[in-house]
């Protein structure tokens, strides 16, 4: 039988002890696929974890026996390099396995699905040899819960396995739990062959292959957070074809809790391209953190129920400083479990990164070698202190402001969905939208975000990204939006949509007309139109606030003055900048988008008959006041 077979395979491999812990597992198909690919990727030495602090503390050290970590001075912390050329996410080879037939739209990189396991695999035989396999189990979402996903790891990086231990929920007693299912997301990477430095080599090589009807994930020749932490964004892939099939959805959303009066907790998602104040809101004093980044959300007794699939950070430290970032400094600055990735160490151990107020020292060793002030690439370009995409990999619960729910199996309750995008003309500092459809396409559908001069080049170049989750899709486009849309008709009590935008300019002067911590003051807005404790103006975009609720509340929160000037100028609808969106939006999804649903268009010319009656009233720039005289 082919199940002894597989059973001989993993008593030749793995050691008594492993071997037990693997087979305490009663479920054949993983088994098998496990044998599978021990025997193809030949390592030379197995590692079954149970999820135990003994496991743990296993994979911990091994991290720093094999080189790819190293100590720093604070106790807990260590540093991981990765390749000079390994330093983001590799969108050009990273690809979903499509069978013949199959059209996920084209705006997703796609191959032959057996030209590509043909590929991945010759990539990976014997691709373990003098290296050490570990196997991890995890639980996407809270364990023993309706929203749980369990997934395998297999890797040859005890990086990789140390920053999913940080990362995710331990799952092996939820694979015995659950015993014989094929409900398992898959994980299969290999760093491959290291150099000197311990860094992947043969990144000519480098492949991230999606297998949507096997529910794998396969990475190889590669050490990139982004690249091999499978249960990340690759995992997210795999949720969110799920999520469609199922009723449910996967969304590239920070959860949290906005504190209200008479001690209540008001929680929201919030969908944010990079760079738009996503984790600097997760992170608002006074507020409480569930996630920073992925959500699964449910319909569960006609409400909207979310859990955050992680439970750490895996966070971009370019820029968190002292002043503008209190809670995750000191986070980073305090004996905790981290890993920090592509920084700046000294000869003490202490680290070093870009928009820190601090001093950097003139030499050091980052993700170059040893580095000095002024080093220069072989390309002739100047090497920063640090990586501008340099990580930080930390549990939740080292952050002050964790909420108490993060493991609750129900979820939170969603009463508010935010998006936002770097904008510098067109959306106000916060409006709500009309209704849950109305929300979902003007606000979510229509995502735009500028690109920034200083990472991404041409500044002011509008990127759409339908509720920040474009490059994490594996559906077409035009269902997405259509299930997000079809979601809303299962509550009994939709969340109320919002719409931030903490860029705006000056049509003038081209100064931003808000500060870094006004933001605080949207979201406590938003906890007083879920309860309905604050009037609002109907524009021809939404609704916005009321000035004397917003002069109220900058007084009560941030101890400052409003003035009406700058309430008039951040809430001024600008209505030509309006227009233009709603024709550069229809363009896309009537030329780049398949399956589009008619209410899109429905709702974006609804819209703009509004703007343009007011435009006829008003003029092209309409002061809130001329709104509220209405």
């Amino acid at each position: 039988m082919i199940e002894d077979y597989i059973d001989d395979i993993l008593k030749e491999r793995l050691d008594e002890d492993n071997y037990n812990k693997l087979i305490r597992i009663k479920n054949p198909y993983l088994h098998r696929f496990i044998a599978k690919y021990v025997q193809l990727c030949n390592p030379d030495k197995i590692f079954v974890s149970d999820g135990s602090e003994e496991s743990i503390e296993y994979i911990r050290k091994a991290a720093i026996k094999n080189g790819e970590e190293k100590p720093l001075a604070i106790r807990g912390h260590t540093v991981h390099f990765d390749g000079y050329y390994d330093q983001a996410r590799d969108r050009e080879h990273t690809k979903f396995l499509v069978s013949k037939g199959v059209d996920l739209g084209s705006s997703l990189r796609t191959t032959d699905r057996e030209k590509g396991l043909k590929e991945i695999h010759e990539i990976l035989k014997d691709i373990m040899n003098g290296h050490e396999l570990y196997i991890c189990f995890y639980s996407l979402g809270p364990t023993n819960s309706v929203f749980s996903i369990p997934c395998v790891q297999l890797t040859d990086s005890s990086y990789v396995a140390h920053s999913e231990n940080i990362l995710y929920r331990q799952g092996y007693d939820e694979f015995v739990r659950r015993g014989e299912t094929n409900y398992v997301f898959k994980f299969v990477h290999s760093e491959g062959e290291l150099d000197e430095r311990k860094t992947s080599k043969n990144i000519s090589k480098r492949r991230i292959y999606i297998d949507l009807e096997t529910d794998t994930v396969y990475s190889a020749n590669t050490q990139y957070g982004g690249n091999t932490i499978g249960l990340k964004k690759l995992a997210m892939r795999l949720a969110i074809n799920h999520a469609a099939k199922e009723g449910w959805l996967t969304e590239h959303m920070l959860v949290m809790g906005i504190h209200g009066p008479k001690n209540r907790v008001t929680y929201i998602t919030g969908a944010f391209p990079s760079m738009c104040g996503k984790t600097s809101t997760a992170m608002l004093e006074g507020e409480t953190i569930v996630g920073d980044d992925i959500a699964y959300i449910r319909e569960i007794n006609g409400e909207t129920k979310a859990v955050n699939v992680e439970k750490g950070v895996f966070g971009i430290i370019k820029g968190i400083n002292s002043k503008d970032d209190p809670i995750q400094w000191k986070v980073l600055h305090t004996p905790n479990e981290i890993i920090f990735s592509n920084v700046l160490v000294d000869e003490k151990g202490n680290v070093y990164w870009q928009g820190m107020n601090r001093e950097i020292p003139d030499k050091g060793y980052n993700h170059s070698g040893e580095w000095w002030n002024g080093k220069k690439d072989k390309e002739g370009k100047e090497i920063p202190c640090s990586h501008p995409n340099a990580r930080f990999t930390v549990a939740l619960e080292a952050f002050e402001n964790l909420d108490p729910n993060l493991d609750n199996p129900e979820g939170v309750r969603i009463d508010a969905i935010v998006y936002g995008g770097r904008d510098s003309d067109t959306w106000v500092p916060i409006q709500e939208a009309f209704n849950w459809e109305h929300g979902i396409i003007t606000k979510g559908a229509s995502l735009e975000s500028e690109r920034t001069a200083a990472v991404l080049g041409k500044e002011g170049i509008r990127e759409f990204n339908p509720m920040s989750n474009l490059d994490f899709l594996s559906i077409p486009i035009g269902k997405y939006v259509e299930i997000n849309l079809d979601f809303g008709k299962k509550l009994r009590k939709k969340p109320k949509i919002f719409a931030v935008n903490y860029f705006i300019k000056d049509k003038e002067t081209g100064e931003y007309l808000t500060e870094k911590n006004d933001k605080k003051i949207w979201y406590k807005w938003i906890d007083l139109r879920v309860h309905n404790e604050a009037e609002a103006i109907e524009t021809p975009t939404g609704y916005i606030p009321l000035y004397e609720d917003l002069k109220k509340l900058f007084k009560k929160i941030l101890d400052k003055e409003y003035p009406k000037k700058n309430y008039e100028k951040q809430f001024m609808i600008r209505i030509p900048e309006n227009l233009a969106k709603i024709e550069r939006i229809k363009k896309i999804y009537e030329e780049k988008v398949k399956d589009t649903p008619k209410i899109l268009f429905e709702i974006l010319e609804e819209e703009k008959k509004r703007l343009v009656e007011t435009k006829q009233k008003h003029g092209d720039y309409v002061s809130p006041y001329d709104l509220l005289v209405e």
